[in-house]
């Protein structure tokens, strides 16, 4: 008997010593459009240190015939803890337009799930579909499940998170943002998934939002523009408004960076190639919500700038108007918000019964509505209700009673936004309720015959 616990014991030692250390496992596997034609950025995070590599292969093709190396570095959480991450990065090159690729990444000790991505059509005739969404909280994200099925449905070319991630990704010395990443893999692993920083990111100096992701440029990690089928999309920091403590200087670099690309981007050959202009970024110029924040202020610093700054801050509005921009995303307020085409808080409707046709100033939309919490219901007036986020201090976001001249239509149901850039005059859009089981509640076609500032003559 004796002996035979000997040989079991050492039957499980033997199995044990085959398996991968523990913390090898890759894991929050989520791809990026590096804005290089033919290319695909892979990245994921290991406990332990590795090796980086992606093997993969053409849908259809022999399995993992092709492999990429790549570089980790590490990242220590700015906590107590300074607990320690891996992140690993592999660029794909000489992918074919509009094929699919199946993939895994990993190395020796340890593998992914098998994922698939389609190489983006890199035509200016492309017609993408995006989903947006912005303010996606790690407990209950009521419209995550909705968003993995149809972007494993291929309903998807692109997937733009416009700021606020986990809520917050810092916590628990990191391992909230764990945690997040995880739970986005189901879309994030299929689709480019793009991002903007937003409030919550802004621990250390935004350096979990920084290392995390892989966006495209070299520049601060905060901002930066590709291109995709007829459109320039520029995506950027409105925080560097609001966490001056992190640099004054950081806010007049991107406003440097934000007006050279924006002249780049309206040289005639440039426009008449991507004539659509679209930004995203958190913390919008306009909302009509209740709840005191920098919008709700005729003097909002993302729109009109800071004085108080030495010296001081210019704001975007101006900017972008001058540089014809045609459509302006944002999220931060915990709903939906479509605006009439607005600049200096006057609406600029291309006519009474086409608005959205030939408007003379940008389009705004808010979509901050993907936010997640749950609350137990108040059964009398005595209880308090309780929440079962982490202090209830993401909600819903309040409409004030009478929307301004340029609201144009305002849900706070839960949801995100589709678009499609049908091609280089029409832009479509929607928005999806998820409180309403996927019915569609608004839409718009934007049409302009014109782009760049002569547009708004």
């Amino acid at each position: 008997m004796a002996a035979l616990y000997v040989l079991l014991f050492c039957g499980m030692m033997s199995v044990a010593l085959c398996l991968p250390p523990i913390g090898s496992q890759p894991e929050q596997v989520h791809i990026s459009y590096p804005g290089v034609k033919g290319s695909m950025v892979i990245t994921w995070t290991t406990l332990n240190e590795t090796d980086t590599m992606v093997e993969y292969s053409l849908w259809g093709g022999k399995l993992f015939s092709l492999s990429t190396k790549g570089n980790s570095t590490v990242f220590i959480d700015g906590g107590l803890e300074k607990r320690k991450i891996y992140i690993h990065q592999v660029t794909l090159s000489d992918l074919k337009p509009g094929s699919a690729y199946v993939y895994h990444c990993g190395s020796g000790e340890g593998w992914s799930d098998v994922f698939s991505f389609t190489a983006l059509n890199e035509s200016t005739s492309f017609s993408p579909k995006f989903a947006l969404f912005g303010d996606m909280g790690n407990e209950n994200p009521q419209s995550l499940a909705r968003l993995q099925k149809e972007t494993q449905m291929g309903m998807y070319d692109v997937i733009l998170h416009i700021g606020d991630f986990a809520y917050d990704m810092h916590e628990d010395d990191g391992r909230i943002g764990d945690e997040f990443m995880k739970q986005i893999e189901s879309i994030a692993a299929y689709v480019p998934y793009m991002t903007c920083p937003g409030n919550h990111e802004w621990a250390y100096n935004f350096s979990h939002y920084r290392r995390r992701f892989s966006m495209p440029g070299q520049t601060e990690g905060l901002w930066y523009s590709w291109d995709i089928g007829s459109a320039h999309i520029v995506s950027f920091s409105t925080e560097v408004y609001f966490y001056l403590e992190y640099g004054l200087d950081l806010l007049f670099r991107q406003y440097e960076w934000l007006k050279r690309d924006l002249e780049e981007a309206n040289r005639p050959e440039n426009r008449a190639a991507r004539p659509w202009i679209i930004t995203m970024a958190h913390r919008p110029m306009y909302c009509s919500n209740d709840d005191h924040d920098d919008c709700t202020k005729f003097e909002s610093y993302v729109r009109l700038g800071r004085n108080d700054t030495d010296p001081p801050a210019p704001g975007l509005e101006d900017l972008f108007y001058r540089h014809g921009v045609d459509l302006e995303l944002w999220a931060h307020e915990h709903t939906y918000e479509r605006l009439w085409p607005v600049y200096d808080y006057k609406v600029f409707n291309g006519s009474t019964e086409q608005p959205y046709v030939n408007p003379r100033a940008p389009v705004h939309i808010i979509t901050g509505s993907a936010v997640s919490v749950t609350c137990l219901k108040q059964t009398t007036v005595l209880e308090p209700v309780f929440c079962l986020c982490q202090g209830c201090r993401e909600k819903h976001d309040g409409f004030i009673p009478k929307p301004r001249d340029w609201s144009a239509f305002r849900s706070a149901d839960y949801g995100y936004t589709r678009m499609q850039l049908l091609n280089s005059t029409h832009i479509y859009l929607e928005q999806v309720s998820d409180d309403q089981s996927g019915r569609v509640i608004d839409s718009l076609l934007l049409i302009k015959d014109v782009h760049g500032p002569d547009a708004w003559l």
